[in-house]
């Protein structure tokens, strides 16, 4: 079957609707359906022209509006409508957003697909609090990585390695292991006294910041009430803060 309609996978930016690229905002106000994820911000459905269908695709640990094969489908039958579809991903979809595998779903069966990258909250929430992950006198290489790893994945993220290998980790949907991940940094000999930061909903008005060290930190989270969406950054980045924060 040809269909003749095309799907963007679009990267909706970290959170402040301000920060989508202008090719995605025009994508919005012209496609038909939208599919959007669940940290799509509200003012951006709201530039949806009159008539675009919403379809809410959400995901949360344990609680998912639809399952990744369900987006797959649903995405090729609109497609086969003759519609213009986009998809919002929030931050890239392609930096831990499963966008790879809807393209190349839709492309394994004829259907016409284009990426739209995004601002990733590993980089940009950062530096809404104040902290760059590169510097040059203080850190030359950054890795961002996943917290949570699909089940059934054979080899394991080794954080320690990568930890040792670069000078600033950003880790992504790692809230709810932080207790695991920082214990697993501190048994391989990472200095107890890294600093980290994590950034809770990061470049939106409800953004809070907490500062510690790898030592402390899942206790000062646990304190706070830190939960999901955050971004954790570890490494000597993180002093910058200071200067940077009272620049802004």
């Amino acid at each position: 079957m040809q269909c003749s309609g095309r799907v963007y996978i679009v990267g909706a930016g970290p959170g402040d609707p301000e920060l989508i690229t202008v090719k995605g905002l025009k994508l919005i106000r012209e496609a038909d359906v939208i599919v959007y994820d669940r940290l799509i911000p509200r003012e951006l459905l709201e530039e949806a022209k009159p008539g675009a269908k919403l379809i809410y695709a959400g995901k949360r640990p344990g609680m998912h509006a639809m399952t990744q094969e369900e987006i797959n489908k649903l995405l090729y039958e609109l497609a086969c409508q003759g519609l213009t579809v986009v998809r919002l991903h929030g931050g890239d979809p392609y930096v831990f957003g499963r966008g790879e595998e809807e393209c190349m779903y839709l492309r394994e069966r004829g259907v016409d697909c284009a990426v739209v990258p995004g601002i990733t909250s590993a980089i940009a929430g950062p530096a809404y609090a104040g902290i760059p992950v590169t510097s040059r006198y203080v850190a030359s290489s950054f890795a961002v990585v996943t917290g949570r790893e699909a089940e059934g994945k054979k080899q394991r993220i080794d954080y320690a390695a990568i930890a040792s290998a670069v000078d600033t980790l950003v880790i992504l949907m790692g809230v709810g292991r932080l207790e695991v991940i920082t214990s697993q940094l501190l048994e391989a000999g990472i200095d107890p006294e890294t600093p980290v930061a994590i950034v809770e909903n990061a470049t939106t008005p409800g953004q809070r910041v907490v500062i510690g060290t790898l030592k402390n930190i899942a206790v000062k989270a646990r304190e706070a009430g830190i939960a999901p969406p955050a971004v954790i950054v570890i490494g000597r980045v993180v002093e910058l803060r200071e200067k940077l924060w009272r620049l802004s």
